[in-house]
């Protein structure tokens, strides 16, 4: 195929992906009801959890915006759409690429890709679970003044929501992310092991911009994405193995 074939071919990927996140959105639209009910859950959840570890996550969300609430819907039907479109979007990146790698790299890479949208979904799990409801705990209890309450806007709330929820799942890729690059042979177990103290301090300057908390968050949030780390080392090949 010429580069213009090439072109043309990743135009309509893109077109497709746009196309299945557009229809699951409309879904996600119609059915405003379960939508917002586990979009708001963990701001009214009484979860065992929680209270295990002394936390109050209830709240009472405002509008104050008489256009905001319709447009909250629009970004949580397509936040939706993204979410669950993600194996086909990752379907048609594999098809867009295969054709370029050889028979052993295809199917090397082919299993890197079949993991992908698990490690997303679980990121987007833990991020639900317990970033977001680290941050909310954080910033609600947070005051400089006690003359000062917290009213949380739901257009706050929802920017908390998808921001905790798909970058978690976003940065839950970076076993993926590993795994593509050893079976192309662009990174070895070896280097990862020798990055081990520069992955540490990676993993506690991402853990502090992700939860802005106490300290006590940042590291029980660091323990899952050094996990990842070591995750990746074992899905890397030696370099003899190549």
């Amino acid at each position: 195929m010429s580069f213009w074939d090439h072109l043309e071919e990743l135009r309509w990927t893109l077109l497709r992906s746009v196309a299945a996140v557009c229809i699951l959105a409309i879904l996600g639209f119609i059915f405003k009801g379960p939508l917002f009910k586990v979009i708001l859950w963990p701001s009214q959840q009484d979860f065992i959890l929680y209270r295990l570890l002394g936390w109050n996550l209830a709240m009472d969300l405002i509008n104050v915006d008489i256009s905001a609430q319709f447009f909250i819907h629009l970004k949580a039907a397509v936040a939706a759409g993204l979410v669950l479109a993600f194996p086909y979007i990752v379907w048609e990146v594999w098809r867009f690429v295969a054709p370029a790698l050889y028979p052993r790299e295809k199917k090397a890479v082919g299993a890197a890709f079949l993991m992908s949208s698990g490690f997303f979904y679980l990121g987007v799990l833990v991020g639900y679970f317990f970033v977001l409801p680290v941050c909310l705990q954080f910033f609600m209890n947070y005051s400089v003044s006690p003359q000062i309450s917290n009213t949380i806007t739901v257009g706050s709330y929802m920017s908390m929501f998808l921001s905790m929820s798909l970058l978690i799942g976003v940065v839950f890729e970076f076993p993926t992310v590993i795994a593509v690059l050893s079976r192309l042979g662009a990174v070895s177990r070896e280097t990862l092991r020798k990055g081990r103290k520069y992955a540490i301090v990676a993993v506690l300057a991402l853990s502090a911009l992700i939860t802005p908390s106490d300290p006590f968050s940042m590291l029980v949030l660091a323990a899952p994405l050094y996990l990842l780390y070591e995750l990746s080392i074992l899905l890397c090949r030696n370099d003899i193995d190549r």
